[in-house]
């Protein structure tokens, strides 16, 4: 079997959703030229926990969790599988990373907005991760390292959130031109995965002012680490998509191993 590839993708506004825009254009080709994976896994900038979790549930809900947008919106639904097989296949690899299991938890949207694109049938098995409000930055790429064995099951493992995302500053017009630090440290994340070096990455904080005020909170950030801890020696990195939303988002979704 080969190896599936590791995504980080920008998932910014809901509107999104229901939008055809050159960033949801590249997130329908990415679909189309990935091989089909028996299962997707999605680490969620939208659900934090104490302890780190995945969705077990055979048929997950989908989660609206957004607020104050038009009805379009919330008329759309990602009825997909949950990944009950595939769980069982990895549940070794899940212990080792000391995952826990929720069954009551759905798909909230930084999984099926990006998903309804990629795979708008929505019949590929899907299961969501949380992430540990307790745990450091270091602390969770060392466990996404744990997971490198689901890529040997056929699993699509997706990081969804934002490189850049600070809403204290955000333009609602989608179009408005990006802040200079946004683009700045959103450059400077390129440049390191380019090298490979990761560790600045890691202690982003050390990056200076610019890092502070386009990672305002670590929710959006903390998914592209569990991507570029996946990352292989052989992996090729690609950009999928580099651009901004709304001045201080960062829509970049890139990929390894593809």
């Amino acid at each position: 079997m080969k190896k599936s590839p590791v995504l980080f993708l920008g998932h910014g506004s809901p509107m999104n959703i229901i939008l055809e825009n050159e960033y949801t254009a590249s997130l329908v080709q990415l679909g189309r030229s990935l091989s089909r994976p028996n299962a997707i896994l999605v680490v969620s900038a939208h659900w934090l926990t104490r302890g780190t979790y995945i969705t077990t549930n055979k048929q997950p809900e989908t989660i609206y969790d957004f607020y104050g947008f038009p009805q379009e919106l919330y008329n759309v639904r990602y009825d997909c599988p949950g990944a009950v097989k595939q769980l069982e296949e990895a549940a070794s690899i899940f212990e080792n990373a000391s995952v826990q299991y929720d069954g009551k938890r759905g798909l909230d949207h930084a999984a099926w907005s990006v998903l309804k694109h990629m795979y708008p049938n929505a019949d590929i098995p899907v299961m969501a991760m949380s992430l540990d409000q307790q745990k450091t930055p270091q602390e969770h790429y060392k466990l996404a390292k744990k997971l490198a064995p689901l890529r040997e099951l056929g699993i699509l493992i997706i990081g969804s959130g934002n490189i850049v995302h600070n809403l204290r500053l955000i333009d609602w017009d989608m179009e408005a031109k990006a802040f200079d630090w946004a683009v700045r440290f959103d450059n400077t994340v390129k440049e390191h995965l380019e090298t490979g070096n990761h560790q600045p990455l890691i202690e982003y904080k050390k990056l200076g002012k610019e890092a502070l005020l386009s990672v305002p909170t670590s929710d959006h950030y903390l998914p592209f680490l569990y991507a570029a801890a996946l990352q292989d020696t052989d992996d090729k990195l690609a950009f999928s998509y580099e651009g901004f939303q709304n001045a201080s988002m960062s829509m970049r979704c890139l990929s390894f191993g593809v």
